[in-house]
């Protein structure tokens, strides 16, 4: 039985401690990948760092959080920052401001990184939603990008248009840390066949990140996924850990 994993981190450069822990993650523990939100203002050493450390990088494509590349006049409110509940932004939003915005964060992404992205996710998983979610799919078909599927029928609509994406979904991020030393072991040693995506979000909380629900969550997935423990774990159960530019 062949089980290979991607452990994608979302959120590098949302803020320094988040991107700091990422890296950590990578480094010691079972981190395998991480999405960019390009939107933020990253730290440039520490998108060197990531650049150079080996991890899948990809793009958090993002409509609800901070200020959009382009003018996005149907995904923003009265100060011109994006709106920050997913379904509504979707809702409301003008399909040419999606695919605008989506292309100038793509575009944003390889002039950083220096490279096309593995894959393409979303931030409040508002890539979930219509007509967003066909706009994501088409970025990422011209990107020649896997992406992430968080149920079997994202699955089966992903794969329809020739897209490559993961057999398997695990990951939350409610008011409870989710990746916690017990959860990550118990998944591994349940890990099916085939490829499996873990939805992480470990950090190390500085002041930038108050004013986020998940911010302290963060720590705790830090040690969650990102020491021996798990890497020691998912080597001694056979699992195979990749990214998505592997697949």
């Amino acid at each position: 039985m062949t089980r290979r994993l991607i452990v994608n981190a979302d959120d590098f450069g949302l803020t320094p401690g988040v991107s700091a822990g990422i890296l950590d993650a990578h480094r010691h523990g079972i981190v395998t990948s991480t999405t960019v939100l390009v939107t933020a203002d990253i730290d440039r050493e520490q998108l060197a760092r990531a650049r150079d450390s080996g991890i899948g990088m990809g793009i958090h494509v993002n409509l609800t959080l901070g200020k959009p590349l382009t003018p996005a006049r149907s995904l923003v409110d009265g100060n011109g920052r994006f709106i920050r509940d997913a379904r509504r932004v979707a809702a409301q939003a003008d399909s040419k401001d999606v695919e605008a915005e989506v292309t100038a964060q793509v575009e944003r992404f390889e002039q950083l990184v220096g490279r096309p992205p593995t894959h393409l996710d979303s931030h409040h998983h508002v890539g979930m939603y219509a007509p967003v979610a066909e706009i994501v799919l088409s970025a990422a078909r011209r990107a020649g990008a896997a992406v992430r599927s968080q149920d079997a029928q994202v699955r089966a609509r992903v794969r329809t248009l020739g897209l490559v994406t993961p057999d398997h979904f695990f990951g939350g991020s409610g008011p409870d840390a989710y990746w916690s030393v017990a959860t990550t072991l118990r998944h591994l040693r349940s890990l099916p066949a085939g490829v499996s995506e873990f939805m992480t979000h470990p950090g190390r909380y500085d002041d930038a990140l108050g004013y986020s629900r998940y911010g302290r969550q963060r720590e705790t997935e830090l040690v969650g996924l990102g020491t021996a423990t798990a890497r020691s774990a998912a080597a001694a159960l056979g699992i195979s850990l990749c990214h998505f530019g592997d697949l």
